[in-house]
């Protein structure tokens, strides 16, 4: 029996990973952070390995989407954040395997 669900050849080298990010410090420790933030995003678009991100609205917390081969490479990625780092927030990594 042929599938009739298409993946792309990206989707085949490895699982994808949802950055679920919710903010526990106030806006102001937030904000004080976010250019090294930026800095860390910019660093792993760069790498390949992420491929969109943006804050929550309301502004409670952010969502990345990465790529990568395993979920330890994920959290590894995730620990190097500055906001994992000074627990300006809280991660979730939700793994899914995509189709399309």
């Amino acid at each position: 029996m042929q599938s009739n669900i298409s993946v792309s050849q990206s989707a085949v080298a490895g699982n994808m990973f949802i950055f679920n990010l919710t903010y526990v410090k106030p806006i102001l420790e937030v904000e004080k952070m976010l250019p090294a933030h930026i800095s860390y995003l910019e660093e792993n678009y760069n790498a390949k390995k992420f491929i969109c991100s943006g804050r929550k609205n309301p502004r409670t917390g952010g969502v990345i989407l990465c790529n990568c081969a395993t979920k330890q490479e994920a959290e590894q990625i995730m620990e190097k954040d500055p906001f994992f780092k000074e627990n300006i927030a809280q991660y979730e990594i939700i793994e899914f395997i995509p189709s399309k």
